[in-house]
């Protein structure tokens, strides 16, 4: 909690909020995956982990989690707080996800999870993350997104064949969540 509150504050705009996430929101955002189906998931900006591991508890055993962030700080305290082989985590940029699942030897993502906040970065970084993720996504595929605005919502209208809405009110702040599909 510690490192999460005090990378909030090095970094405000890479981070959503100063508190991870609820696990009511945790709950929410995963309702849509088919664990069954699941061989590849990929996890945008993981932090400390708040997701990445209620996403490993559910995984199958013969899955991957590939979990791509920016901040080193997060980078290296994951690679020591979370020991499970089926968990990749690289240093790195989601707008390249195609690189890094190919380097990790691994095709199409069956879902991308994404909580970094689109709302505060560049329009053409936010567009270029959203295509490259359409682009890696099986067809039965989701893009998984929680935010805590709805100013993604139109590049994922643009991007994917649907998506569709939800709300979390039990989260600080209380978030929206996505489901696009191609």
């Amino acid at each position: 909690m510690l490192l999460f509150a005090r990378n909030f504050i090095k970094h405000p705009k890479m981070l959503g909020s100063f508190i991870p996430s609820s696990r009511y929101l945790i709950d929410k955002t995963l309702a849509a995956v088919d664990w069954n189906r699941t061989r590849v998931f990929v996890e945008y900006g993981p932090g400390v982990g708040t997701f990445t591991t209620e996403v490993l508890r559910r995984m199958r055993p013969d899955a991957t989690l590939l979990a791509i962030e920016t901040n080193r700080d997060f980078v290296r305290f994951l690679g020591h707080k979370v020991r499970d082989p089926r968990l990749m985590v690289v240093n790195g940029s989601a707008a390249k996800v195609a690189d890094e699942l190919d380097r990790a030897g691994q095709g199409r993502a069956d879902y991308v999870l994404s909580g970094i906040p689109f709302s505060t970065m560049p329009r053409e970084l936010r567009e270029s993350i959203v295509q490259a993720t359409r682009d890696v996504l099986h067809p039965d595929g989701a893009f998984l997104v929680y935010q805590f605005s709805r100013g993604v919502l139109p590049d994922l209208q643009r991007t994917f064949g649907s998506v569709s809405q939800d709300f979390e009110p039990l989260n600080i702040p209380p978030a929206q969540v996505f489901v696009a599909r191609p």
